[in-house]
């Protein structure tokens, strides 16, 4: 089937101002900036309830220079902040793309908590690798299901439409300007829904095997920790329609998904102090470069396995967010009050493991870097009662995207790259092209909520604005 068919002589059965595809954060948010700003909307989801990739995720998003911020005495600006993704992503993301979100995401987040209720803090307790301040914000349970609850309540109260089980199949278009989409329903019927505005907010290609395989071949057998439905529908058509591309190959993978439970275990285990051992017991990496590239290398450890040891201190830590808690109830966290009974549970080698834990120790205590480049100086020693949990490496979502302009329009793509803005198709989160780079070394924690936030906000209004302009309120 065509991803775009024509709009000439199809008979809508309705109209809306602005659609739009998907119920995660990134389209729950355009949907409640294009309603503040008096248009109507239609999101369409393709689940029986709107969840997306934000459900899978801890719910975090990074945001510079907040009230939360100032209120726990962390100095931080938008400048700061966009000079930490840019060295995270070593110099490949546009400048201004990462302007446009480093600045517009904090007055997103206190636009939800005021006009939304929504209840965000401010993580203080530990940094993320690559930010130069404390900036990351979540709800109180630190998770992305509380996240998506919470927005989905809020689209509720608004009185926005939401329609589920809802797949959009494709998009009726004379030229590049949408005229309406395609919707297929589980009983195999079929309805076609006109539109003034089309922002697509589907997320990227992360669960469509033969894409990644064509953009990041090194994780195409990876397991595939994001929402099945990230089929690379936005970007699949954005093609279709002339939209400019960029940094397919970018993406965020994990090197902490417990495993076989399936359970993202919080990176603090490592930022913390903690080390990751490969099935022999013995350390493999530099962990503290970033969870995103430390994907690939624990999937090149034997069987693709490694282990995460820790202690109770940072446990701790850990427990504030609800994976880790979930984690533990599931006895995927193993304990022992020496590292000979952690390894007899880990089934591992005890003398490697000894003999592992005794270097990281004298690193520490001596405030030195290891051969693999990272640097204990100042980091906290590991003491009894110990803690690991055997993890794998997992591909979350794809970075590269259509570019969008200010107004998280799609740029069209002409042979020296991008030129206008398609008439009326915005793309926000995970749709449009992120910030990360084209490698996995470049995404900075936070980024797919950061694309999502700020980008959502502004497709939606936006949107709003130029149905309303041209007289479709």
């Amino acid at each position: 089937m065509s991803l775009i068919l024509p709009a000439e002589g199809v008979a809508f059965e309705f109209t809306v101002p602005v659609v739009v595809i998907g119920g995660g954060a990134a389209g729950m948010i355009a949907a409640l900036a294009a309603h503040e700003r008096g248009a109507a909307v239609l999101v369409l989801e393709r689940d029986a309830l709107p969840q997306g990739s934000t459900a899978l995720s801890a719910g975090l998003i990074p945001a510079p220079g907040t009230r939360w911020q100032r209120a726990a005495g962390i100095e931080d600006s938008p400048e700061r902040f966009a000079a930490d993704i840019i060295a995270k992503a070593k110099g490949e993301p546009d400048p201004e793309d990462v302007s446009r979100v480093a600045r517009t995401v904090g007055p997103a987040l206190e636009w939800l908590a005021d006009r939304y209720g929504l209840p965000f803090s401010v993580i203080d307790n530990f940094t993320y690798p690559g930010h130069s301040a404390r900036r990351m914000h979540g709800l109180p349970s630190r998770s992305g299901a509380e996240l998506i609850d919470r927005l989905r309540g809020a689209v509720e109260a608004a009185g926005i439409d939401v329609l589920c089980e809802a797949q959009v199949t494709a998009l009726h278009a004379d030229g590049a300007r949408v005229r309406g989409v395609e919707v297929t329903r589980p009983d195999g019927s079929v309805e076609r829904v006109g539109c003034a505005a089309l922002i697509l907010a589907c997320n990227g290609y992360g669960g469509n095997r033969a894409l990644v395989e064509r953009h990041v071949p090194e994780l195409a057998d990876a397991l595939y920790f994001g929402h099945p439905g990230n089929q690379g529908d936005a970007l699949l058509w954005g093609e279709a329609l002339g939209a400019a591309t960029r940094h397919l190959s970018g993406h965020q993978g994990h090197g902490s998904v417990a495993h076989p439970a399936g359970i993202l275990v919080t990176w603090a285990t490592v930022t913390e102090g903690g080390v990751q051992v490969n099935t022999e017991g013995r350390r493999f990496s530099n962990e503290a470069q970033g969870y995103s590239e430390q994907a690939a290398v624990v999937l090149r450890q034997p069987d693709g396995i490694a282990w995460t040891v820790f202690d109770e201190r940072i446990a701790t830590v850990a427990r504030q967010f609800e994976d880790f808690r979930q984690a533990e109830a599931m006895g995927a966290v193993l304990g022992a009050d020496d590292p000979a009974d952690l390894a007899r549970q880990m089934k591992v080698d005890a003398a490697a493991l000894a003999a592992t834990l005794d270097e990281v120790e004298r690193l520490k205590a001596a405030g030195e870097a290891d051969g693999f480049g990272r640097n204990f100086a100042g980091a906290a020693p590991l003491v009894a009662p110990y803690r690991a949990v055997r993890v794998t490496g997992a591909l979350f979502h794809t970075q590269g995207g259509l570019v969008v302009d200010d107004d998280a329009r799609v740029l069209a793509k002409t042979p020296d790259g991008q030129g206008g803005p398609l008439p009326n198709l915005y793309a926000a989160g995970g749709a449009a092209c992120g910030v990360s780079g084209a490698k996995a070394s470049g995404y900075l924690s936070g980024n797919g909520l950061l694309t999502a936030v700020a980008l959502g906000r502004i497709a939606g209004a936006a949107a709003a604005d130029a149905v309303k302009k041209e007289g479709n309120p």
